[in-house]
């Protein structure tokens, strides 16, 4: 099976496939998804140069639940931008790699209303499989399962101004599910909700992960939601972000919230992770900046 990889080389808009690396080069936990290496994003403004990110190492397994954390600012959504395609790093250089050797796939999760007003649920959910070009009755039977798969079926027919905001970030998570991606990638996608529709909707996500077991890179500022989610919560300095530290969440899969919550070991992992963090969110207070 070939070890090809999608190769995004610094300042080039062009994607290289490079030669197949050996076994002994991959993720301790498996042949990676994603492999950053030195990767830089910095962004000319009539006031100077902003660095979004810098030096930032980074590999995640096929299968894994990654989640990042880190202060407003330092670069968690810029990254999560170049994994997706819709910036270019301008250093270092991203190997992504999907099944078999292809060009991976991803689709992406946004905070807030990113749902079309105008569509259905269904229509909404099916949008990713008419731009691939699907036929209708094949892209009616996928959307009715991801809407089945988030809990909405006895909504398919409602338009997204009859639903809750919950529901709404659940019709986008079924989109994003509907295109079968390698790779999802949500950037706080529920940091706009009230904490129990929030708990409701990590308790939604755990399930459809547990089912799919996606390549998932998920953005949050919630250490209580890394530790939920996470097989591994890296870190993020502030800006120009990088990776300050990686840390493995112990907690056994499959898991429910109030389980995690309730675990001896939460406490101390919620302490470490803020403590990496105090630091970071004092520095970005006084950091110009976005991203």
């Amino acid at each position: 099976m070939s070890e090809a990889a999608v190769k995004i080389p610094a300042r080039s808009l062009a994607v290289a496939t490079p030669a197949a690396r050996p076994a002994t080069d991959l993720a301790n936990t498996g042949a990676p998804a994603i492999r950053a290496t030195g990767l830089e994003r910095r962004f000319e403004t009539g006031s100077g140069t902003i660095e979004a990110i810098r030096e930032v190492n980074l590999t995640v397994a096929t299968g894994e639940f990654c989640v990042i954390v880190g202060p407003s600012g330092c670069g968690k959504t810029t990254f999560l931008r170049i994994l997706a395609g819709l910036e270019r790093p301008t250093g270092g250089e991203l190997e992504m790699r999907g099944p078999d050797g292809r060009t991976p796939t991803n689709a992406m999760v946004f905070q807030g209303r990113s749902v079309f007003p105008w569509l259905t649920v269904r229509a909404n959910v099916a949008y990713g499989l008419k731009l691939n070009g699907l036929g209708r009755r094949e892209r009616r039977e996928t959307a009715d399962r991801m809407i089945d798969l988030v809990g909405l079926s006895r909504f398919a027919r409602a338009f997204p101004h009859q639903l809750s905001e919950g529901m709404r970030q659940r019709v986008a998570i079924a989109r994003a599910l509907a295109v079968d991606p390698d790779l999802l990638l949500m950037d706080e996608p529920f940091g706009a909700l009230d904490e129990q529709t929030r708990f409701i909707l990590q308790e939604e996500l755990l399930r459809i992960w547990e089912a799919t077991r996606k390549t998932v890179v998920f953005v949050t500022h919630s250490i209580d939601e890394a530790l939920t989610l996470a097989d591994r919560v890296v870190v993020f300095s502030a800006q120009p972000g990088t990776v300050k530290a990686t840390l493995p969440v112990p907690f056994p899969r499959t898991r429910e919230l109030t389980a995690v919550r309730s675990d001896p070991a939460f406490a101390g992992l919620f302490a470490d992770i803020w403590e990496l963090l105090r630091e970071e969110v004092q520095a970005a207070r006084t950091t110009p900046g976005g991203g």
